[in-house]
């Protein structure tokens, strides 16, 4: 009886060890830089499976993120990817693909709630926090068939543009890993641009998918507020919080896009957005014509330091390169700076925001005091958190004297537009290259979008002399999302602006 348990548990381990065994991944199928539709096509002709796209993805993480350059983009793996690839792959034998992001791994910020991973929205005060159910765009983005290699390293709490935190580290810009990767979704852009997977996710409040899209020569959009939800997101400030795409190409910021935006009852900006979401953003893209794109160049974005010069000068570049594809482009001299000065409500809303989730969700804590009293931080961030713990009231004077200027900003902003026939309005994303790490970033360009609420994408626009990506940023009025991916296909398809990064 005893021989025939063993005999039996024996059978069990090695059926056990062969479904789990690593299947060798095709030698000739190289995944550096492939983008969403080249491993569709993969997959689709048989050159791959959905478990060796896992393998080949984990060994380059393995031999690049926690080795080697040591880039430490992720906080969490999912051990489970491999299984979810397999399951998919049944799915695509049985006949069965769910859509252009069937069995593709892909990566996402780590304050995006997962059922099956923690959320720790990168402070130690969340370590181990598991949410008991998925963001709404992760909801979306599983029923697409997307498989999740892992949760990645941001600012902690989303509060800065740096990508350093308590629970991750400092993340390393692939390009020079003695600089910043932007933030706070650094994470997800080294993760993208070093191709730990094919496409990310990421949230933006001030810049948070933009700055880190600039610094990694990628493309990443900050959508219209109310296309997409916010529901299962670690919350910065609710009325400058959205959550979007970076990626390699243009056409795979649409498919993302298409996979997560839509209605959510649980996030009733989302109505706003109900009768703006096409039947797919790929139909906007095609046209290398740009004969009725009025752009206007705002000059008090654009950098005025000796600084700011060699940023200036690349993004320029870009903009003349638009303006012969057959844009116009007019020069815009309102000095927005001082329009948005005080508009920003990341300092007001934090800490009640924050303390709404944190207890909504039954989290380990309950109050950014609690985080700051029990020392459960970087140590780099205690005088902008305490400043944000401080605040009394959330309906305060200053508050509403805050939201006063964003609508009076918004309203100039738009009749200036109006006035001038603009499409779109251009900018650096950041007007300082990525700085060294351990010392503050300058130069943000994040508030204009952040204050009206309107979509804008950065745009790859060079590299300065060192080799460090410069981005190009283009803002539209609501639900513009369409223009600027046009805009940006045209662009990508004429000058080819996406370089890799060198790993040893």
């Amino acid at each position: 009886m005893r021989s025939m348990r063993a005999a039996t548990l024996t059978a069990s381990l090695l059926a056990f060890t062969l479904a789990h065994a690593q299947t060798p991944p095709p030698p000739t199928f190289d995944i550096v830089e492939k983008d969403l539709g080249d491993l569709q096509a993969a997959l689709r002709d048989g050159r791959v499976t959905s478990v060796q796209l896992v393998d080949l993805y984990r060994a380059r993480i393995d031999r690049f993120d926690k080795a080697g350059p040591a880039l430490n983009a992720f906080i969490t793996l999912n051990e489970k990817a491999r299984d979810e690839g397999a399951s998919l792959d049944r799915e695509r034998q049985g006949g069965r693909t769910r859509g252009p992001l069937h069995g593709i791994p892909i990566v996402i910020k780590d304050n995006f709630a997962t059922v099956d991973m923690p959320t720790t929205a990168g402070t130690l005060a969340l370590e181990g926090f598991r949410a008991s159910r998925d963001a709404f765009q992760i909801k979306k983005l599983r029923d697409a068939g997307a498989i999740f290699m892992g949760k990645t390293n941001l600012h902690e709490l989303a509060a800065g543009i740096t990508s350093v935190s308590s629970a991750g580290g400092q993340t390393l810009n692939p390009y020079d890993r003695s600089r910043n990767p932007g933030g706070s979704s650094g994470g997800t852009a080294a993760a993208v641009a070093a191709s730990f997977g094919a496409a990310g996710m990421g949230t933006d409040t001030c810049g948070s998918i933009r700055i880190p899209a600039a610094h990694n020569n990628l493309w990443g959009l900050r959508p219209t507020m109310g296309l997409s939800s916010r529901t299962g997101v670690v919350p910065l400030a609710h009325s400058q919080d959205v959550a979007g795409p970076i990626a390699r190409s243009v056409t795979d910021l649409a498919l993302l896009l298409n996979a997560t935006v839509g209605v959510d009852p649980a996030d009733s900006v989302t109505e706003t957005g109900r009768d703006h979401v096409p039947r797919s953003y790929l139909e906007f893209m095609g046209d290398s014509s740009l004969v009725n794109v009025s752009i206007g160049v705002v000059d008090s974005l654009m950098g005025r330091a000796p600084e700011d010069e060699e940023v200036r000068h690349i993004v320029s570049g870009a903009i003349d390169t638009l303006e012969g594809m057959g844009a116009g482009t007019t020069d815009i001299d309102i000095d927005l700076e001082s329009l948005l000065r005080d508009t920003s409500t990341i300092p007001l809303e934090f800490k009640f925001d924050l303390m709404d989730y944190l207890e909504a969700n039954r989290a380990p804590v309950r109050s950014l005091d609690e985080i700051l009293r029990w020392g459960l931080y970087r140590t780099e961030l205690d005088t902008n958190f305490r400043q944000r713990n401080a605040v009394q009231e959330r309906d305060s004077p200053e508050y509403r004297n805050v939201l006063a200027r964003r609508t009076a900003a918004t309203s100039t902003v738009q009749g200036i537009m109006r006035a001038r026939g603009l499409t779109l309005l251009a900018y650096p994303t950041i007007r300082r290259k990525a700085e060294k790490i351990g010392l503050p970033q300058p130069g943000t360009n994040c508030q204009l979008s952040a204050t009206t609420g309107w979509p804008a994408i950065s745009m790859p626009a060079g590299f300065t002399e060192d080799g460090l990506p410069v981005g190009l940023e283009l803002l539209g009025p609501p639900f513009s999302e369409g223009t600027l991916l046009r805009v940006a296909y045209a662009y990508e398809r004429l000058t080819q602006p996406r370089r890799a990064p060198r790993l040893p």
